[in-house]
């Protein structure tokens, strides 16, 4: 399985990565990756990014050095918001893609299932939804199943498989086998799926492997996944809502023979 898109990445400004988007860009690039989404925490998560941050994400590249950079977030449920989310549909709207998941000291760390499933139906409903990351920690984050399938069957949500729940350093790991079930019922019922790797460092962009393996034990091919490549990314993305930044940001390339840094095409300075 050679897939060219991660659509789970972290940088600096998620509090707890130690990568900045330059890197994850150049790491991609060795990697032969076409694109990447940069979905920093919101700020429910302790040290996540201010609303400010997600605003002026139009200011980075859409494509750096030959990777499409879709600038997004990785957003919390929220009991508090208008929206059920911890950042506003205003903003939501202007990003080139939504990713909403569950995350400790949040306001969910009471495992109430009930509690959870009903908050992230809400979650799903909102058209400018486009991921649930990492649906299978019933060990933190308890869900009910079926019906969180059935809801991104219905609003065409991308439930994710996430190759860090499956590492032995991962929080998640010891619930591994509900990520997987998760997988299983969204590839019968037709939900769209990516595989993320959930990268909080730039060597860690485009590790697939794990995930990988329990795809292909349920039977997910390649061609069955959102992130096969940029193309069908961009495919998907455009086809479920207008995204009004996507190019916003511009093109810059590395000088020749440079591995990074120096000036952009119009001699601006990149860092």
């Amino acid at each position: 399985m050679r897939l060219l898109a991660d659509l789970h990445t972290h940088t600096v400004a998620s509090g707890h990565a130690y990568s900045t988007v330059t890197e994850l860009a150049q790491a991609a690039r060795g990697k032969g990756l076409e694109l990447i989404a940069i979905i920093d925490h919101g700020p429910s998560v302790p040290q996540g990014a201010h609303p400010w941050y997600f605003w002026n994400s139009k200011v980075i590249p859409s494509i750096l050095d030959g990777v499409r950079i879709l600038k997004g977030c990785e957003a919390n449920p929220s009991l508090d918001t208008e929206n059920g989310i911890d950042l506003p549909d205003d903003l939501l709207s202007l990003l080139d893609f939504v990713a909403v998941g569950f995350h400790p000291l949040t306001g969910f760390d009471q495992r109430d299932r009930a509690r959870n499933t009903e908050v992230l139906l809400r979650v799903i409903s909102n058209p400018l939804v486009d991921m649930i990351s990492h649906p299978g920690n019933d060990d933190e984050f308890p869900l009910d199943l079926e019906p969180v399938i059935q809801a991104a069957a219905r609003h065409k949500v991308i439930l994710e498989l996430n190759d860090h729940s499956f590492a032995a350093t991962s929080a998640r790991s010891a619930s591994s086998k509900r990520e997987s079930e998760f997988a299983r019922a969204a590839f019968s019922a037709g939900v769209p799926i990516a595989i993320g790797s959930d990268a909080h460092y730039a060597l860690h962009v485009g590790r697939f492997d794990d995930a990988a393996v329990v795809a292909s034990e349920i039977g997910i091919a390649e061609e069955d996944l959102v992130n096969r490549d940029a193309e069908s990314v961009l495919e998907f993305l455009t086809a479920k809502r207008r995204r009004p930044r996507l190019d916003v940001g511009g093109v810059w390339e590395w000088p020749v023979g440079s591995s990074g840094g120096g000036s952009g095409p119009s001699g601006v300075t990149l860092w």
